[in-house]
């Protein structure tokens, strides 16, 4: 089993009978959706899920898990994964542009589980560049504040078609690269604070558990 697979199946277990489940973006959390619509089957759990991209949405769907909003229902657990996770449970996230969203469900969830395989665990962050979702009319001022913060702005383009990648909110991707990034929970509010960012993909004190695929097996860190 590959060791986002394992993760994601880890992750899967926590999930009880009767919960609304944040159901995040990206390869590993679709292992976990899998397994949940897999858990339903077999031992006729009964699920809500709240999708945070048209991809999660899709994949829920076809695994038989049933959806619903925010606006109809708190959320129990969210899962999701992640770009780059430092030792105090920071992350870098938005490599599937999707990160907003995200942010909103992780947040808004009682408990917030982080699936990734080892490769992602990092001793500070920064070598994945920090995705910033701005409105289309706003980027070159928001390239301006960035620079300005020390960043190095570079607008994410699209591999299959012409042009900038839209996000599913019908936005722009700025992936900023900083050298260093000392103080995360900082830099989330710096880059929050320019007008025209809709969102970043830095998410600070927000993690209650990190699940870890290792060669070894599976490795669980929890917040203080």
């Amino acid at each position: 089993m590959n060791l986002k697979k394992r993760a994601g199946y880890e992750a899967a277990k926590k999930v009880k009978d009767g919960d609304v489940v944040g159901l995040g973006t990206g390869s590993t959390t679709h292992y976990f959706i899998n397994q949940l619509g897999e858990r339903i089957i077999n031992e006729e759990i009964e699920i809500l899920g709240i999708p945070t991209s048209y991809q999660s949405f899709f994949i829920a769907r076809d695994s038989g898990i049933n959806l619903t909003t925010l606006e109809e229902h708190d959320i129990d657990i969210a899962v999701d994964g992640a770009d780059e996770v430092d030792p105090d449970l920071n992350l870098i996230k938005g490599g599937g542009a999707a990160h907003t969203l995200e942010k909103v469900v992780d947040n808004a969830a009682r408990k917030f589980i982080v699936i990734v395989d080892e490769s992602k665990m990092v001793k500070e962050l920064g070598n994945f560049p920090v995705p910033v979702e701005v409105i289309p009319q706003a980027l070159k001022a928001v390239e301006k504040s960035l620079i300005e913060l020390d960043g190095i702005p570079s607008l994410r383009m699209a591999k299959n078609k012409d042009g900038p990648v839209i996000t599913d909110n019908g936005n722009f991707v700025i992936d900023t690269k900083f050298e260093k990034i000392n103080n995360p929970l900082q830099l989330e509010k710096d880059l929050n604070n320019i007008p025209g960012v809709l969102e970043n993909g830095i998410f600070s004190n927000m993690v209650d558990e990190v699940i870890i695929g290792t060669s070894q097996g599976i490795r669980c860190l929890k917040s203080d």
